[in-house]
């Protein structure tokens, strides 16, 4: 059912498996399983040490598991409807100032292989891609005088994202090579893999002087996102342009607009005013 009508990713697919692995060596028959089957599970995954997080991510698997048995006609009940999930802190998301952007972007001109880094940073900023969405790029996706890039996202879900100049001049530079892909590997037939770009990106970190444990490319797309909401943007169109199912995924940007707001509360509100002028 993932696969055929989610469309999820293998390592999604990887993530329910184990989960429901986990839970069916703990009961008899886990399609059988009870609520109290399942409230003597979740006990034993807080007393074993798993973060909120984890308990709360195996506890979603089991109930899509069961509400899949239900839809099926395999059960007559889902005994994770009355479970409660373990209450979860919502981490802000990091990402690097506007400054530390430039300095990256600026140190992946002395990288060994400058002219691919300085590609895939300009475009990684200037999107928000995912690091998978971009190192699938055909090399045809930047033919012509290109625009916007057409996107295949989680779920087969496709998206259109408009490029900057910076970043179509910047990819631009490997218009000449060979192979399939915009950014390839070692074996030009192949796209980059994730480790070896992240492997580059902390060297160029190192080279900007950043704490390499700081940049990601998943803190790329962070900034992307959060620098775009403080100079004005919306969160619908951010949405769009990250590629999120539901907006609720792109709410957890919402710092930057209550920052946002704030000054522009100070900055024009009567009582605000007369504070300073005081």
């Amino acid at each position: 059912m993932l696969v055929a009508e989610r469309g999820a990713a293998r390592n999604t697919l990887l993530a329910y498996r184990a989960d429901l692995e986990d839970f069916a060596a703990s009961v008899k028959a886990a399609s059988a399983a009870d609520s109290a089957d399942l409230q003597d599970y979740l006990a034993r995954l807080a007393g074993s040490g798993l973060s909120p997080r984890t308990q709360a991510r195996r506890l979603s698997a089991l109930r899509q598991f069961f509400v899949f048995l239900l839809r099926e006609g395999v059960r007559e009940d889902d005994p994770t409807r009355l479970l409660d999930a373990p209450r979860i802190g919502r981490a802000l998301p990091k990402y690097l100032s506007e400054q530390e952007v430039d300095a990256l972007l600026e140190a992946a001109r002395s990288h060994k292989r400058d002219v691919l880094m300085r590609a895939a940073l300009e475009i990684l900023y200037a999107t928000g891609l995912r690091v998978s969405e971009l190192l699938a790029l055909p090399r045809t996706a930047l033919a012509g005088d290109a625009m916007m890039l057409l996107i295949r996202g989680k779920g087969e879900r496709e998206r259109i994202v408009p490029l900057s100049d910076a970043a179509r001049d910047a990819a631009a530079a490997l218009a000449g090579k060979k192979g399939r892909y915009l950014f390839p590997g070692r074996d030009p037939a192949q796209a980059l893999t994730r480790q070896g770009f992240a492997l580059m990106l902390k060297e160029v970190a190192l080279a900007a002087g950043l704490d390499p444990a700081r940049v990601s490319p998943h803190v790329l797309r962070h900034s992307f996102a959060s620098h775009m909401l403080a100079r004005g943007a919306d969160l619908r169109s951010l949405q769009m342009l990250l590629g999120h199912a539901d907006i609720a995924t792109t709410q957890i940007y919402t710092h930057v607009l209550a920052e946002r707001l704030q000054k522009l509360v100070e900055a024009h509100h009567p009582l605000a005013l007369a504070t300073k002028r005081g």
